[in-house]
């Protein structure tokens, strides 16, 4: 099965920001390498195939898109950064450089696909009874994702104090704790993202519309994309960073403004492909989850008329100039950010 991938590679942070020529050289160097490869072994000799790429650099780093044909997610999302970690290490010139997020990217469809792959790959026993090699890795290699994935998850489930467990709906100890957790690590994850678009955008000088491969500002309300500009990038990043912050604090009474609503959206999205991975509840009850999360969470912000309703019929709170404007609070809140206020 065909997995496509997307790898975050960084440059050291001591360093100056790579100019145009040094650009095209980390592209150069990335994409021959890459073209070399014929193959890709993975554990006790699991064949990965790599069928295409594309590099892209921008100021802090590179982009890189992968597809590849492995027996199961697992193997695809390993051989990546495997081979990517391997490569920044031979080549001096990229001494220093990191892989950061690298994952797979789906639909949700193609994602569905994938994790029955993962748990039964073609021509693997899914009896369990270790008949065929590829049932016998297989399961190896799941069982020390999933326990990595699980212990993950459930450190990080006690962190959000700003919800009552009860906020996922009838679920038990454990398992809220595993939702809680995931919520959180799509919060890290959408923080990183908006990271690597607002470096893409401030690079390019450039609109959503403009750019391809982007992490996460693609997902946002697409009739207002070429409007998405580096600044609204940043904003965006500063409004994701304090939703984190806010979700590990006491209480909570809603998003503070249209723009962290989006925030949590996205940021469930991923935390429901976490759950997923973890295989910690049953596929069905996962999307339940975060339904019955986002109708306590948003507290009367019906943001996805922002999705389906033209602009000129949308009511005033969603107008798109508002999206960082602090809503009306009992407590006079002011503005979480004075950067949200800089529209310029």
């Amino acid at each position: 099965m065909e997995y496509q991938l997307t790898a975050e590679l960084a440059s050291p942070l001591a360093t100056p920001d790579l100019d145009p020529l040094q650009r095209v050289g980390v592209v150069a160097l990335l994409d021959e390498r890459l073209s070399a490869l014929a193959g890709i072994e993975g554990p006790d000799g699991v064949e990965i195939v790599p069928v295409e790429h594309s590099v892209e650099a921008h100021a802090g780093g590179a982009v890189v898109s992968w597809l590849l044909d492995a027996p199961a997610l697992v193997f695809a999302e390993d051989a990546t950064r495997a081979v990517l970690e391997q490569l920044v290490e031979e080549i001096d010139l990229l001494h220093g450089w990191e892989v950061k997020h690298c994952a797979v990217t789906a639909t949700d469809d193609q994602l569905e696909t994938a994790l029955a792959a993962s748990a039964a790959p073609d021509g693997a026993d899914a009896t369990g009874d270790g008949t065929g090699w590829a049932a016998d890795v297989d399961i190896a290699v799941s069982e020390a994702e999933l326990a990595q994935r699980r212990q993950r998850l459930l450190r990080s489930g006690p962190h959000l104090r700003a919800f009552d467990p009860d906020v996922f709906g009838e679920l038990d100890d454990e398992q809220a704790r595993y939702a809680a957790g995931a919520l959180l690590h799509g919060v890290e994850l959408l923080v990183d993202e908006v990271f690597g678009d607002v470096q893409l955008l401030d690079d390019e000088d450039a609109t959503v519309d403009e750019v391809d491969a982007l992490w996460a500002l693609d997902e946002l309300p697409p009739e207002y994309a070429d409007r998405y500009t580096a600044l609204f990038a940043k904003q965006f990043l500063v409004t994701t960073t304090i939703l984190g912050h806010r979700l590990t604090r006491d209480g909570w009474d809603g998003p503070l403004c249209v723009a962290e609503a989006l925030a949590l959206r996205i940021a469930a999205a991923r935390a429901e492909v976490e759950l997923d991975l973890a295989d910690v509840l049953d596929p069905d009850d996962v999307e339940v989850v975060f339904a019955r999360f986002a109708e306590v969470a948003l507290a009367g912000l019906d943001d996805e008329p922002l999705f389906d309703v033209a602009e000129a019929d949308l009511p005033d709170d969603l107008a798109f100039d508002r999206w960082f404007q602090p809503r009306a609070r009992p407590d006079g809140t002011p503005p979480p950010h004075p950067y949200l206020a800089d529209q310029d």
